[in-house]
């Protein structure tokens, strides 16, 4: 029995696709936890070091009266706001990343729990679109939304903060 050789070359290249791919979501993860880590040292030159030169900054929320509303917020505010150390370090628990790439562009879904020293303040989902750069991945789109009721916060999340 024959394999052509078209064949043989697409099974040898699978794996070596696969792989890229993967060590291309874990550069996109990286930027990711990089911007978290930068707000919890408040370490502005940190996060802005993941944002591209132009980014759009939104929050998807309710107002008490239960209507949806679209907030657009500026980077260079959330970056100043962050550099100004709060009294109590700002961190946001991420899980259920969900990445995808296609060449230069990336995005990434996931859940996340704020908190304000230990004491939560709200959830929600973060979506980031990302633009490889010659100076790796940058955030140029992050989407946010925020709510204080049905969080379902992972367990180990929960005893970090207590």
């Amino acid at each position: 029995m024959r394999i052509p050789i078209g064949l043989i070359l697409f099974l040898m290249s699978t794996p070596l696709t696969l792989m890229a791919q993967a060590s291309e979501e874990v550069s996109v993860e990286a930027v990711i936890n990089r911007l978290f880590t930068g707000m919890h040292q408040a370490d502005s030159t940190m996060v802005r070091s993941v944002f591209a030169a132009d980014v759009t900054m939104v929050t998807v929320s309710r107002t008490k009266e239960g209507t949806p509303v679209l907030r657009k917020d500026s980077v260079d505010d959330f970056i100043k706001a962050v550099g100004q150390k709060p009294p109590e370090p700002l961190t946001e628990e991420i899980w259920n990343m969900k990445i995808q790439t296609d060449g230069d562009f990336a995005q990434a879904w996931c859940d996340y729990a704020f908190y304000v020293g230990h004491r939560f303040n709200h959830c929600g989902v973060d979506a980031f679109h990302l633009i490889k750069t010659t100076e790796g991945w940058k955030i140029f789109h992050l989407a946010d939304t925020r709510r204080k009721v049905d969080c379902h916060v992972p367990e180990e999340i929960q005893k970090k903060h207590h």
